[in-house]
């Protein structure tokens, strides 16, 4: 999604009274977002992807203040099943992907998708919902059953670990580096090609320092919660804290 789309759709909101809404915005679209966000504030600003730590958000324009009232997001949580559980497959997030992108549907109508092994959940915008249950009756060679919930179940809410680490620097491209066990010359490649993300931004700083409760995203390495400095050595080492996404 363009600047320029979410300008208009900013204005159309501000200017017509009434919410619109973004699709499901990847981290790359989400930071073009935050690079104009204290231009948009004016329309009033809301992210959300269907619950708590999603990656994959939709941004609400609009003001319930000025309004009047409130409107949800367009979202709708969908639990995949298999018809035959004994007989099912363990399936991967790529599967379920792309059996949802063999019914010819955009990735932008898709938020994030849960896999407990021979199921999985996903969030999809409201008006896909029926299309969806309809037509997503396999999913690899498993055949399946969809249909909306009201919210994830509790086991396959994101899980958090807690861990403390030791760094000699409290620098971001440290962090990275220890938390992924990469050594510099493999991290700071990952700030240079734009796969580092901090609380949904780009971040090319390598070298800049972290404000406690920032969420740290490294594409196709993982994704924690920076927690802050707990104490630092004698030797002028720092014990941080962070939580893992499991």
């Amino acid at each position: 999604m363009t600047k320029e789309r979410l300008v208009d759709l900013a204005e159309a909101s501000f200017r017509q009274g009434h919410y619109t809404f973004t699709h499901f915005l990847s981290l790359a679209e989400q930071d073009e977002f935050y690079q104009i966000e204290s231009e948009l504030q004016y329309a009033g600003v809301t992210v959300f992807g269907g619950s708590e730590g999603t990656e994959r958000q939709m941004i609400r324009f609009g003001n319930p203040e000025e309004f009047g009232y409130e409107e949800q997001f367009p979202i709708c949580c969908i639990h995949c099943r298999p018809m035959a559980a004994r007989f099912a497959e363990k399936l991967s997030h790529r599967d379920v992907l792309g059996a949802l992108m063999n019914l010819g549907i955009e990735r932008e109508v898709i938020g994030d998708i849960r896999v407990l092994e021979k199921e999985s959940y996903f969030f999809c915008l409201e008006s896909m919902r029926q299309y969806i249950c309809d037509n997503l009756t396999k999913v690899r060679h498993t055949g399946v059953l969809c249909e909306k919930i009201e919210e994830l179940p509790p086991a396959v809410k994101p899980n958090l670990k807690r861990e403390e680490l030791v760094l000699t620097s409290p620098r971001c491209d440290a962090v990275v580096a220890k938390v992924f066990s990469l050594s510099r010359s493999k991290v700071i490649p990952l700030f240079r090609e734009k796969k580092v993300f901090v609380d949904g931004r780009i971040y090319e700083n390598n070298s800049g320092l972290l404000d406690p409760d920032t969420v740290i995203s490294v594409r196709g390495y993982g994704k924690i919660i920076y927690r802050g400095i707990l104490r630092e050595t004698k030797k002028g080492r720092y014990t941080v804290a962070i939580d893992r996404y499991i």
